[in-house]
C-alpha cells in the first residue's frame, strides 16, 4: 500500500492460533464439546486476548474449537468464522486404541498414515493454504484463529523446522 507521500505502508497482520481447550472425549469429533475444565480455560482466554483488539475470530467448524473462541468473538461483537482448513488432522477412519504409539509414527514420518487418515505433509498443506488465505484476505488484521494440537503445529512447522 502507498502512502500519500510516494512511501509503503507496512501492514502487520497479527494471528493468535488458540488450541481448543480441554474437552470431554467421544468418539463424535466434530461435536466433541468442551468439559466443564476447557470451559473455564475458554475465558481465560478470552481474558488473555480482551487487550488485543480482534477484528477477526476464525475457527474450525469442530464444537471445541468454536467454544474456545466464541467468548473472544462475543467480548469484540464479531461472528466465529469457520474455516474447514483448521479442522484437526485425521489419525484414521476409526478409533486408534494405541494412540500414543500412533501419533509419534505420524510425527517421526510425514508421509505415514493409517486408512483414512491425513499425512503429516497432507493435513500441513491444508492448515498453510487456509492461513495464507487469512493472511490474504485480512492483512493489517488482529485474527484469532481456533484450531487443534496437531495441525497447529503442523502449519508452525512448515515456517520452523525446529517446530
Amino acid at each position: 500500500m502507498m502512502s500519500k507521500t510516494g512511501g509503503y505502508i507496512l501492514l502487520i497482520t497479527n494471528i493468535y492460533f488458540v488450541r481448543h481447550a480441554n474437552s470431554s472425549y467421544t468418539s463424535d469429533e466434530l461435536n466433541r464439546p468442551l468439559s466443564e475444565k476447557g470451559l473455564r480455560d475458554a475465558k481465560k482466554a478470552t481474558e488473555l486476548l480482551s487487550n488485543k483488539n480482534i477484528t477477526y475470530v476464525i475457527s474450525s467448524p469442530y464444537k471445541r474449537a468454536m467454544q474456545t473462541v466464541e467468548g473472544t468473538a462475543s467480548y469484540f461483537g464479531l461472528p466465529v468464522l469457520l474455516d474447514e482448513g483448521f479442522r484437526e488432522r485425521k489419525i484414521a477412519d476409526s478409533s486408534v486404541e494405541n494412540f500414543g504409539e500412533v501419533i509419534l509414527k505420524y510425527w517421526g514420518n510425514f508421509d505415514f498414515f493409517l486408512p483414512g487418515g491425513e499425512t503429516g505433509y497432507i493435513a500441513q498443506e491444508r492448515g498453510v493454504q487456509s492461513l495464507k488465505s487469512v493472511l490474504n484476505k485480512y492483512s493489517g488484521e488482529n485474527i484469532v484463529i481456533g484450531t487443534h494440537g496437531n495441525i497447529m503445529v503442523l502449519i508452525m512447522n512448515y515456517y520452523d523446522k525446529k517446530i
